[in-house]
């Protein structure tokens, strides 16, 4: 059954803001978590060291540098270039004034991560700013005195770009994800699209086409019987109304939603209502035969709905190509699969069989190819021909799917 639902975009950027806001308080939550573990005594040795200058007594100022190390993580998603320069230069000045070792250095990682992962633009300067800063912080560090030596530096700015690197490959899978979700969604429309194709094709042009051959019955009737023109007419208007039944479906199949779209699954065509192509048919003068063997069971509106179909474009087909050709229509039902054959008589020389012929000899028509496509789907095969002794077939098998209660 169709379905082909889209999210309004305005609902899309409320759920983009609600996103946003979440990721806002886990950011907030992180902050506060680091601001308090930063002043547990316990914790001062873990963090970013680089320094090892003599340690000073803890001031003011010290405080404030390791506000400045974990608050601004707050913003670390939203303003990733902000929150890292804001961290980097407040561990710089604590690590260059000797200030005592904190928690709240792991801020460092936090926001060299978080830059990497959320950062958009001007990741190139952001990554050499950082670089460059760090490299002044090496030297004012050993111009202070600082027992470091240049493979300690090394070492650490290895660190350091690891946990950015980590946050870009964090982002590059996050990107590809994205990417593939995206052409995942637009290989999904189009295959709607193109089941909806399908769709408009099978009801338009068969109804179409059995209401410009009743017309043209009924203009040949006023002419040479008056009388029976009026049953033409009447044909044409039945025909208009199931068009505007069948298209009425389909409407309500793409917008149907929960319970509405179990309604519309309810209203869809089934096998029960091919005797309604064969009347349809004999009221457009195509002479049909209808036999139907087998005990008939309820299958899965897919089934049923692909076995109406194939009848339909078949029935098109004959009153397109092969008007006033003896029709005869078979539907076998089995314990695994349904059979459907759909066979229009016609000398080999007709020229009623040739543009049929012709066009499957070109590879089908559009609604012979979608019907291939849709019994493919459900594991079934669709053969469609001219016959040897003339005339046309086509015929399909559709494995049973039983309807589910």
């Amino acid at each position: 059954m169709l379905r082909w639902s889209r999210r309004p975009p305005l609902l899309r950027r409320p759920l983009g803001w609600l996103t946003g806001r979440q990721q806002s308080v886990k950011d907030g939550v992180l902050a506060l978590v680091l601001t308090v573990l930063a002043f547990v005594p316990t914790l001062s040795q873990i963090g970013a060291q680089i320094g090892d200058l003599p340690d000073h007594p803890s001031s003011p100022s010290s405080i404030g540098l390791t506000l400045a190390q974990t608050l601004p993580l707050a913003v670390r998603t939203r303003r990733p270039a902000a929150c890292l320069a804001v961290v980097g230069c407040a561990f710089a000045v604590h690590q260059a004034l000797g200030c005592p070792a904190t928690f709240g250095s792991v801020g460092l990682y936090a926001a060299l991560y978080s830059a990497g992962a959320h950062q958009v633009s001007f990741r190139r300067a952001l990554a050499a700013a950082a670089s460059a800063g760090y490299a002044v912080l090496a030297v004012v560090l050993h111009r202070l005195g600082s027992p470091q030596r240049i493979p300690d530096y090394l070492a650490f700015s290895l660190v350091l770009a690891g946990v950015w690197l980590v946050g870009s490959g964090v982002r590059r899978r996050r990107a590809e994800e994205a990417e593939r979700r995206r052409l995942a969604a637009e290989v999904a429309a189009a295959a709607e699209r193109a089941r909806i194709a399908r769709e408009l094709h099978d009801v338009v042009t068969h109804h179409v086409t059995a209401m410009v051959v009743q017309a043209d019955a009924a203009q040949f009737l006023l002419t040479s019987a008056p009388e029976r023109a009026g049953d033409s007419l009447t044909a044409v208007s039945d025909t208009g109304r199931r068009a505007l039944t069948e298209l009425r479906y389909l409407l309500g199949v793409l917008e149907a939603t929960g319970q509405s779209a179990s309604a519309s699954a309810d209203r869809a065509p089934t096998l029960g209502k091919v005797g309604d192509l064969v009347a349809q048919a004999r009221m457009s003068g195509q002479p049909v035969e209808f036999t139907e063997r087998g005990e008939w069971r309820a299958q899965s509106v897919d089934v049923e709905l692909a076995a109406y179909r194939v009848v339909q474009e078949a029935l098109t087909n004959a009153m397109k190509h092969a008007v006033g050709q003896r029709t005869r229509v078979l539907v076998q039902h089995g314990d695994e699969h349904i059979e459907i054959e759909v066979a229009t008589e016609g000398s080999a020389r007709s020229s009623a069989s040739a543009p049929a012929a012709r066009k499957v000899g070109r590879g089908g028509g559009r609604g012979l190819t979608g019907l291939r496509e849709r019994v493919r789907m459900l594991d079934g095969e669709l053969v469609a021909g001219p016959r040897p002794d003339g005339g046309f077939r086509v015929r399909a098998v559709i494995p049973t799917q039983p309807a589910q209660e």
